[in-house]
């Protein structure tokens, strides 16, 4: 991710006391008529001598006038704006962290007319940051990560997200030709349940026993662990199943992924248990051990 610029100005409500604004407004008032009395009388006087202030020394007076006007900070904001600081603090993110409300506002009207400023202003380095129109997702800038998401929307959230993109192209399936919000819809970061497109292969499954085996972005690379219980397996290979439970040799207790180790369609030869119980002479003649035993789930003989 790209580095957010951290500019002046501290974190946003620096300091507990915060002037009511009543005390505020009286305040500012009574600083601009002390300082407008400070202009006329000096201007004033220099009219009954008969003499006008130069250029520099209006400036200096101007400038005078206004060091007596107290700076504007942060905390003064939350007079006019109530709600951005709360969404802030509940919602902010590094907006809330790193930033001040005077680091992102330079301007205030009717003095500038600036007072929203492009994201570019902190935000770049990165491709997601070269994207046109931030808030078509990031619709409130004072909660950046809770995101509006309409429409089919892919190649935007593959900026931040490229393992996934890179994993749906490798292994194709259904998955690969949807558009990331059919299933991340509206909400950023949310993870449906896959029951909401795909029925269940047995009832007692959840969603962590989905992804167990099937990876959400590349589905058809089944793979699985140790403990994997047969039924499962059998949701799909019913005869399979079947068979080696009504069998009553060794291979009954076995579960699937005892032989099936790790990875899907794995079928491993007999002698990876069995070794060579018979003599060259009969495998020779019978090289397929099914020509005696039948298959592994209903084994003979």
């Amino acid at each position: 991710m790209g580095t957010l610029k951290k500019k002046r100005g501290g974190v946003l409500f620096s300091s507990p006391r915060v002037m009511s604004p009543k005390v505020m407004k009286l305040t500012v008032a009574l600083v601009s008529i002390f300082a407008t009395g400070v202009l006329i009388f000096a201007f004033g006087c220099k009219q009954q001598a008969g003499i006008l202030p130069s250029p520099a020394a209006s400036e200096q007076i101007a400038v005078s006038a206004r060091t007596l006007v107290p700076e504007l900070t942060n905390d003064q904001c939350v007079l006019c704006h109530p709600q951005q600081p709360q969404t802030i603090d509940a919602s902010g993110g590094k907006h809330k962290s790193d930033v001040g409300c005077l680091d992102c506002h330079l301007e205030h009207p009717p003095e500038g007319t600036q007072a929203i400023p492009e994201c570019s202003m902190c935000h770049s380095g990165e491709s997601h940051y070269e994207l046109e129109k931030c808030s078509s997702c990031h619709s409130d800038t004072h909660a950046p990560f809770e995101l509006m998401l309409e429409g089919e929307i892919t190649g935007p959230c593959l900026t931040c997200h490229p393992n996934e993109g890179d994993e749906l192209k490798k292994h194709p399936s259904i998955h690969t030709d949807m558009a990331c919000t059919e299933c991340h819809a509206t909400t950023h970061k949310k993870i449906p349940s896959c029951m909401e497109c795909h029925e269940k292969h047995t009832e007692d499954m959840n969603f962590e026993a989905c992804v167990s085996c099937h990876p959400v972005h590349m589905p058809l690379v089944v793979t699985y662990s140790a403990d994997t219980p047969s039924h499962y397996c059998g949701a799909c290979h019913n005869e399979a199943l079947s068979l080696l439970e009504a069998n009553t040799t060794k291979h009954h207790d076995l579960a699937c992924v005892f032989c099936h180790k790790d990875k899907h369609k794995v079928v491993p030869p007999c002698f990876a248990c069995h070794s060579k119980p018979h003599s060259d002479s009969m495998l020779r003649k019978f090289p397929e051990c099914s020509s005696c035993h039948s298959i592994a789930h209903d084994l003979q003989g």
